[in-house]
């Protein structure tokens, strides 16, 4: 099969089309045609050989990156219940050893994986792996909001950050989307939230004391900074901030707050649950661009700079 793999951890010159085997599958797996694969934000330092680590020691080469996507089951497990062949999936793959997104096939772990939801597309279930579960386990699991409390996203125009605002407005919480640029803020408020301030040139602390003044119940950060940190000063005693794995340096939180990091680990509750979200009514996933297989290495760099939503990679 043709994938965008690497010979060698390094810069975005090291990640090209060769040819590889189409992985196994095993008992407890999908093999998927992959259709899109999402680029994430933290692409880059898989390339590096930063999260060797999550690979469970030195990968082998070439190494196919790439953590969720989108395509077709096209074979089974013997132990695979809920899925089957011709089912139309996104799943994640974070460090796996048979190979990530970057290719025309991969194999996961069949609780790693679920339908696709009504409504969305292709391309769009791409970013669902990775950013979905991360923006559903920071509301549910560790910030454990309720219907009516008041939310701060903070990069609530990115990839995580615009399926957060979507899966807490659907769970009926109030919230103050801070987002990147002008086109940034059209997206949130077109997306439900309740205010709007743009990070950059905004008075973001204003807003805050304006949508809740006795202090906002919770904070999602999802992005770094000195703005960031100020704001979080208007979470309330008692009250919780969470953040992605990644998101460096790290936030202070105020006393009182409780705070935590995590990572975006899938579940099939939480896939679930998700995709009960997504179908309860019109969801949009953003897709700022698509970009050939041949563009990997590009996509890596340019998803480091300012848009909207996710990249994705058409697989071909």
């Amino acid at each position: 099969m043709k994938a965008a793999a690497l010979d060698r951890f390094g810069g975005p010159e090291v990640l090209g089309i060769k040819t590889v085997p189409v992985p196994t599958c095993g008992d407890d797996e999908v093999l998927i045609r992959v259709e899109a694969a999402g680029i994430g934000a933290w692409d880059f330092m898989e390339r590096e050989g930063q999260m060797v680590e999550l690979m469970g020691g030195e990968p082998k080469f070439p190494y196919v990156p790439g953590t969720d996507g989108a395509g077709e089951v096209v074979a089974a497990g013997k132990a695979v219940k809920d899925l089957k062949v011709g089912d139309r999936v996104f799943g994640f793959a974070l460090g796996s050893p048979k190979g990530g997104f970057y290719a025309q096939y991969t194999a996961v772990k069949a609780s790693q994986a679920a339908r696709i939801p009504k409504g969305l597309k292709v391309e769009q279930a791409a970013a669902l792996g990775a950013d979905g579960i991360t923006a559903l386990r920071g509301l549910e699991e560790l910030l454990q909001i309720k219907s009516g409390q008041r939310l701060l996203i903070f990069g609530a125009s990115g990839g995580i950050g615009h399926l957060a605002l979507q899966f807490a407005r659907r769970l009926g919480v109030k919230v103050l989307a801070v987002a990147s640029g002008e086109d940034g803020v059209e997206l949130a408020r077109r997306l439900g939230a309740e205010a709007v301030v743009d990070g950059r040139k905004g008075d973001v602390a204003a807003a805050c004391r304006e949508f809740a003044p006795d202090g906002l119940d919770a904070a999602l950060v999802l992005a770094p900074g000195d703005t960031a940190e100020a704001v979080l000063q208007h979470v309330r005693k008692g009250g919780r901030i969470a953040w992605p794995n990644g998101v460096e340096p790290a936030p202070k939180s105020p006393e009182g707050v409780e705070a935590s990091a995590y990572d975006g680990i899938p579940s099939p509750e939480l896939l679930k649950k998700m995709n009960q979200l997504i179908e309860a009514g019109p969801f949009h996933l953003e897709i700022g661009r698509m970009y050939a297989m041949e563009e990997a290495a590009k996509a890596q760099q340019e998803v480091l700079k300012h848009h909207l939503g996710k990249y994705a990679l058409r697989i071909q």
